[in-house]
């Protein structure tokens, strides 16, 4: 499916605001409600919009700790990929985890209840043998830059 100015217009609003109304969001990207709404559907179905959710402040809850960790395994068949990435997959503080290059296999984000939580479930992740032979914590101190929308009109320019 080939996308055009307006999809990924219709991309980016939703992105912005998943509860906008179909009307104001015509309006956004300038087409009459019918048409929009047909767009949306369509782009649901293709898999380009995959999911609806909320945005909750932590802060309002109670204190939190971000961490980045560093991880390198010990071997490096793809079998031991595989079963990292199974056994990493069942933490519920793992919030993202990242295949990458460089001078270590995994980026991982944690969100914990503090420091001491976090390296309490470190713990228990090199206890139940993740094949780690190596990690590097840092605690985050302030994200002034949170972004939750990918820069959609300037990453997908369409074709003129």
């Amino acid at each position: 499916m080939k996308l055009d100015r307006i999809d990924i217009n219709i991309l980016a609003e939703l992105q912005k605001n998943g509860r906008i109304t179909n009307t104001d969001l015509a309006d956004a990207v300038a087409l009459s409600p019918s048409p929009c709404l047909a767009r949306v559907k369509r782009l649901e179905k293709a898999g380009y919009i995959t999911s609806y959710n909320a945005k909750i402040a932590l802060n309002k809850l109670g204190e939190t700790a971000t961490v980045f960790t560093e991880v390198t395994l010990t071997d490096h068949h793809m079998e031991d990929f595989v079963k990292f990435e199974r056994k990493i997959r069942t933490i519920d503080e793992v919030i993202e985890c990242h295949l990458i290059s460089g001078g270590y296999d995994y980026l991982l984000k944690f969100v914990t209840r503090g420091v001491t939580h976090y390296q309490t479930l470190m713990e228990e992740i090199l206890e139940q043998d993740f094949g780690i032979a190596k990690y590097f914590s840092y605690i985050v101190l302030k994200s002034p830059i949170e972004k939750l929308h990918y820069p959609l009109t300037t990453l997908f320019k369409p074709e003129k």
